[in-house]
């Protein structure tokens, strides 16, 4: 009897060292700011959540006239994602649309979008795997009236399918410690109509960090490019930058954050960010995430 006790916990101490071998939450939540990170949800979790951004802080658009931004909702999403699997994760998600092109042209609106994310490996320590590697696929559909006998804007939408617009991405993310963790992102973003003289297909590299200063509280911050020529600054585009404070109270993650871009989805921040930081242009946004267990 007593052998058997032994092995029994034996094996349940093996078992409980092997799981701690993992990486546990390399990040809080399934975004860091503006950037999806490699975490997927537990099998059967329902994750709800709501964004928001808000107007310029500053610049021509922004200061006391406006509240600092605070009359005004740039963008809004509202969806949730669900854990099929560890590994697998799929959501649904209704956002306002943000995106502009320098000329004031307006991108996709009243958008319809579906998240799909896969785990590929995951972060173990010793001899294991030494990051943790995501995929990630967004895809876009603008809900918005076809505007007619204007071929030249981009809701003119000749076609069905000139509504939509899609992203892959990479997520490559380790967690060096209990309070540093770093995320690499290239992808690539297509969208189905775009102006004459824009490029349809952009490439793209983004950047994540998260710095856990408590328990409750973390710093967040990430930076997507455009690898593109008709996306540099010269042309009035700019990098997506993001910066946040992280409150996980338990029950709920609440995300309050500042960031340029005026876009949520990757298929519209990426490709559509016009507003630069240095002349104040940016907004202060916020995210609330809750999960259930069903």
């Amino acid at each position: 009897m007593k052998k058997m006790l032994l092995c029994f916990f034996t094996l349940a101490l093996s078992q409980s060292l092997n799981a701690q071998d993992y990486a546990y939450q390399t990040f809080k939540d399934s975004r860091i700011v503006n950037i999806h990170s490699v975490e997927t949800l537990a099998k059967r979790r329902l994750d709800i959540r709501i964004g928001h951004r808000f107007g310029d802080l500053l610049g021509d658009n922004g200061g006391w006239p406006t509240f600092y931004g605070l009359e005004n909702a740039t963008d809004v999403m509202i969806g949730a994602e669900y854990g099929f699997t560890d590994n697998l994760t799929a959501g649904l998600y209704r956002t306002k649309g943000a995106g502009s092109m320098p000329q004031g042209q307006a991108g996709l609106r009243q958008l319809a979008n579906g998240v799909f994310k896969y785990r590929l490996l995951r972060q173990k320590e010793g001899e294991g795997t030494p990051v943790t590697l995501t995929v990630l696929g967004v895809s876009s559909l603008s809900t918005a009236n076809r505007i007619e006998n204007n071929p030249d804007v981009l809701r003119s939408f000749p076609k069905f399918f000139h509504r939509m617009a899609f992203t892959g991405q990479l997520l490559i993310a380790r967690k060096f410690s209990d309070g540093l963790s770093l995320q690499l992102v290239p992808g690539y973003t297509h969208r189905n109509l775009v102006p004459f003289e824009d490029e349809a297909g952009l490439f793209s590299v983004g950047a994540g960090a998260r710095i856990q200063l408590s328990r409750v509280l973390g710093i967040i911050a990430d930076v997507t490019v455009p690898l593109a020529n008709s996306r540099s600054t010269d042309n009035g585009f700019y990098p997506a930058m993001g910066l946040g404070l992280e409150i996980d109270t338990g029950g709920h993650l609440f995300q309050v954050n500042f960031t340029n871009a005026t876009g949520i989805m990757e298929t519209d921040y990426i490709p559509y960010t016009t507003t630069n930081w240095l002349d104040g242009e940016f907004r202060l946004g916020f995210t609330i995430s809750r999960v259930f267990n069903l």
